[in-house]
């Protein structure tokens, strides 16, 4: 297949619209396909030639802000820098991301996530808190500090962990891949002193030790972060708190 010429694949899109749909169901689309176009372009085109009404979240376009998370082909992809002829030659199906409630079409409620996120407490924690009234000091860092989260930091939030982990199929009250890695994000961070304040929410039922190393997490993360990775890490962190030997970090971290 040249660069110019065009392939016509069928595309098989979940919709649903709560307001006239008593379930969901599947529409087949038939895209002009050419070689370089993305899932997301697919669906633009879907939208402009066949079916206004079709409905799915995209921003950036640039894989950045994880806005278009959905199922493609049966694994949890961004639409944006997903190119169709990667994915498949034939056929291609598309669904919202699982583990989430459906707003419409192929749009998931993604603030189960970001609850989720925010009760980890996913900033910066010190115990001494008037030092964040010292805006002549900062906190330094060597570079080998910074490698040590660094790859976590790289979470976007766009849901794609949450939906291929298979605890959250079966237990809605699992912490999920998302916020729990990026729990660890700050333990490795040098400049956290937020453990004792994040081991409760850590250690609880549906928490960190629900997690049973499927995996998928870190196979469909588009960024690289590795939650599978982060959470073990944070599970030995817990252990070594256990039994006594767990290295505390140093406060004296605010330099002039």
């Amino acid at each position: 297949m040249s660069d110019t010429s065009f392939r016509n694949i069928p595309f098989t899109v979940f919709r649903y619209n709560p307001q006239t749909d008593a379930t969901p169901h599947v529409e087949t689309y038939t895209v002009k396909v050419q070689s370089g176009m993305t899932v997301l372009d697919g669906l633009h085109q879907i939208k402009s030639d066949h079916d206004a009404s079709l409905s799915w979240r995209y921003s950036c376009r640039m894989g950045v802000c994880g806005s278009c998370g959905m199922l493609i082909n049966g694994r949890a992809m961004l639409a944006c820098n997903t190119q169709i002829l990667d994915v498949s030659t034939i056929a291609i199906a598309v669904a919202p991301l699982p583990n989430f409630p459906v707003i419409r079409d192929l749009v998931p409620d993604l603030e189960s996530m970001f609850v989720r996120h925010k009760e980890i407490k996913p900033w910066i924690i010190r115990k001494d808190e008037s030092e964040s009234d010292r805006l002549d000091r900062e906190y330094s860092q060597s570079p080998e500090q910074l490698e040590a989260y660094l790859q976590f930091s790289y979470c976007i939030k766009c849901g794609c962990c949450m939906a291929a982990c298979p605890t959250m199929a079966t237990d809605a009250e699992y912490l999920g891949p998302q916020p729990l890695a990026q729990a660890y994000r700050y333990e490795a961070d040098s400049r956290d002193q937020g453990f004792e304040e994040r081991k409760p929410i850590l250690d609880k039922d549906s928490g960190l030790f629900s997690c049973h190393y499927g995996s998928e997490c870190s196979v469909v993360c588009p960024k690289g972060v590795d939650p599978a990775k982060a959470i073990q890490l944070m599970k030995r962190q817990m252990v070594l708190d256990l039994i006594g030997l767990r290295r505390k970090k140093c406060s004296g971290l605010h330099h002039g």
